[in-house]
């Protein structure tokens, strides 16, 4: 009959490799309990370290499907289980193991693979999910950037281009094809000239009128001496 200590000891590794992402098995031979509680710290709320019996785990990685390396399941094995960002994770190993010497990196699985401890490492040069997040933000932002320039430019050119040919056309008509394409710039012309001839008359118009009325008072001044 199996030890109901055991059974539940691999129930819950077994719980714990369903629920993790990843995972990083280490040897923790020469570490003192301060500095497992600050390797604990230091991993942060998405890592959980506990210390396993080899035997357990290898049993308990089966249960749940693992892809594990049974080879690594030797000397004391603590083992790292990642629900967060394993970037973050396995740097906080890696700098961890080079402050302390006795911490060793054996190798582990992510995303139900097995990995090496060489891979672990290449994992911790990596830059976090939020970094490039933020990278893939910025990048999508300058494209969109570049794209309303790449939009923009033939259209401002093209208005430049237009403005400089229709302001030469209506200094020298002649260098439009012939056809309808000149008449535009012959519409406008005629609007320039006609605006003073419409102003003559208003203009001389007050000379007139301050003749009429000279005459009047003329005439005015006239009938009053008569009557006198």
């Amino acid at each position: 009959m199996a030890n109901p200590e055991k059974t539940a000891a691999v129930a819950e590794l077994a719980n714990s490799f369903r629920e993790s992402n990843g995972a990083v098995l280490t040897e923790y031979r020469g570490l003192t309990v301060k500095q497992l509680q600050e390797l604990r710290r230091s991993l942060g709320e998405n890592v959980s370290y506990a210390v396993a019996k080899n035997t357990l785990t290898k049993i308990a990685a089966k249960d749940a499907g693992v892809d594990l390396d049974t080879s690594l399941l030797t000397g004391p094995t603590a083992i790292a289980f990642i629900t967060g960002d394993p970037v973050l994770a396995a740097k906080g190993l890696r700098d961890f193991a080079k402050e302390n010497k006795p911490l060793i990196i054996k190798g582990g699985f992510l995303d139900g693979k097995s990995i090496t401890a060489a891979e672990i490492n290449k994992l911790a040069d990596l830059e976090s999910r939020e970094v490039l997040l933020a990278k893939l933000a910025g990048g999508m932002k300058a494209s969109l950037s570049n794209a309303a320039s790449l939009f923009n430019a033939p259209l401002s050119q093209a208005a430049r281009v237009l403005g400089a040919l229709q302001a030469k056309a209506a200094s020298d008509p002649s260098i439009l094809a012939a056809g309808e394409a000149p008449a535009a710039p012959a519409a406008e012309a005629p609007a320039a000239e006609e605006a003073p001839v419409e102003e003559a008359p208003v203009a001389e118009a007050a000379p007139e009128a301050e003749a009429t009325a000279e005459a009047a008072v003329e005439a005015s001044t006239d009938a009053e001496a008569t009557e006198g």
